[in-house]
């Protein structure tokens, strides 16, 4: 395990219950002007995380491929839509949704934390952690799961939690 990956291990065990509990209060209150400071604990979070020296996300969880994510990286890989969902895909019995059939990601190399199929890679990869999703407060259970998987989110809701803290009344 990488050094990144265990100082942000450390720090989700000890700060995710602020964090979850700050979330759930905008299941019930809403500021309307949260966009800048959205934007603001973005820039922070993009300046102190490096996905290639975590990839946890990779290495964990799975994408949602949606037809045309299906589509586009089968024609990348040179097969048809359906031979691709065979070889690498499943359909979730929950909910439907067509996302890898293991973790780690089939496309990440292990040595580099690179995706390989990066220039085609799904959506739900290239929007990634989610942050500006609008509007936000919609959001909240994405960001309160993706604290314990993303070095990126759990940095983006402590300046969140700051801000709002410092400039609102709670």
């Amino acid at each position: 395990m990488s050094k990144t990956l265990q100082i942000f291990k450390r720090e989700t065990e000890k700060l995710t219950p602020s964090l979850k509990k700050f979330l759930k209060k905008f299941d019930k209150k809403r500021i309307p002007a949260i966009q800048p400071l959205i934007d603001i604990a973005s820039e922070e979070a993009w300046e102190k995380t490096d996905c290639l020296d975590c990839a946890h996300c990779c290495k964990v969880m799975t994408p949602t491929f949606t037809p045309s994510d299906i589509k586009r990286i089968a024609a990348f890989l040179n097969m048809s839509p359906k031979a691709f969902y065979d070889k690498w895909l499943e359909t979730d019995k929950d909910n439907g949704d067509k996302v890898n059939k293991t973790q780690p990601c089939q496309f990440l190399n292990l040595k580099d934390n690179k995706c390989s199929i990066y220039e085609v890679r799904p959506y739900d990869c290239s929007a990634f952690p989610h942050f500006n999703k609008k509007p936000f407060d919609d959001y909240n259970h994405i960001h309160e799961q993706n604290i314990a998987y993303c070095p990126a989110t759990l940095t983006f809701v402590k300046k969140m939690k700051e801000q709002v803290e410092e400039q609102y009344e709670w």
